[in-house]
């Protein structure tokens, strides 16, 4: 990037578009913000104070004074240094939508798609060669105000400054950008995400614990300790001075044995109901219940992140 992206672009005003976009406008960057919805205006307006409140520092006025709602895609995206696609994740809708912002959007701008999991070569399957080259995932993980994490990959004639480019920006922002070696469909996070809630859904079916205590004992074991190491550093932690290598010779086949007792739910209308209703019941359900998780569960993790920021070594 040779030099700072000024004006940016959000396709897409769903949950994820409209995060973006306050974290876009808290960076001090011009937004312009697309979608067919008729409210588009309104849903900003009821959104944005709740993300500002996500956002240490962030006033809404400053943020809205740089977010333009337009219903025009042409405006939204004409000028924009970076356009973050924030469309309905089916592959045939996705570049379909991807090819109309690649017709009006600047020659160099780069085409950034939040797809949770369409892999990008996929996505540019139907793109010429000038326009893939531009074109890569840069998947955020929910709320992407608060967490860190965007996953950034790149498709098979994504050009290698792009991904640079992108890496850069992502930073800049405050977030932490990792880039994928190869598409694999729905990525890192969320692949992790998915085998520890087949495993929870499965033990809560069985009745060995509740919805809520499958969370308590998630807070208090798993999700504090990987929220200051990950698996590998933890297994190699736990082995002593003998590390990974130790665990992997004294447990590794005991694991590996342990993985066919796993769960396999399915996920019949019983099941669902049964996991709604605990769930419901724990953490109540609406808007105001919603409102009040939210800001609780966004205030725990600015806290983590400002610890972990402080004490990186």
């Amino acid at each position: 990037m040779t030099q700072p992206w000024t004006q940016t672009a959000v396709v897409g005003a769903g949950t994820i578009g409209l995060a973006w976009a306050a974290l876009f406008a808290a960076d001090g960057l011009a937004v312009r913000v697309t979608d067919p919805r008729p409210d588009l205006d309104e849903a900003l307006d009821e959104a944005l104070p709740m993300l500002a409140d996500s956002l240490p520092g962030a006033d809404v006025e400053d943020l809205r004074a740089r977010i333009t709602a337009t219903d025009s895609l042409a405006e939204a995206v004409g000028g924009a240094d970076l356009i973050q696609e924030n469309g309905p994740e089916r592959l045939e809708a996705k570049q379909q939508l991807v090819a109309e912002i690649a017709e009006r959007a600047p020659a160099a701008a780069v085409l950034a798609s939040s797809s949770s999991g369409l892999v990008p070569s996929d996505v540019a399957a139907r793109l010429p060669d000038d326009v893939a080259a531009r074109l890569l995932v840069a998947h955020p993980f929910n709320p992407p105000q608060v967490v860190p994490l965007v996953e950034l990959v790149p498709g098979d004639r994504t050009a290698e400054h792009v991904v640079v480019a992108a890496q850069e920006f992502y930073a800049r922002l405050g977030r932490t950008p990792v880039r994928l070696h190869r598409e694999v469909p729905g990525f890192v996070a969320n692949r992790l995400q998915s085998a520890v809630m087949r495993e929870a859904i499965s033990l809560v079916l069985q009745g060995v614990v509740s919805a809520e205590e499958l969370d308590t004992v998630m807070k208090a074991s798993l999700g504090g300790r990987y929220a200051t190491i990950g698996p590998f550093e933890s297994f190699h932690l736990g082995g002593g001075p003998g590390g990974i290598r130790h665990m992997m010779n004294h447990l590794g086949a005991g694991m590996a044995r342990q993985w066919d007792q796993l769960g396999s739910p399915e996920l019949t209308d019983e099941a669902v109901a049964e996991i709604i209703d605990q769930t419901e019941a724990a953490y109540g359900s609406g808007e105001s219940a919603y409102a009040a998780r939210a800001r609780r569960r966004d205030r725990r993790h600015h806290a983590i992140n400002h610890v972990l920021n402080t004490e990186e070594t």
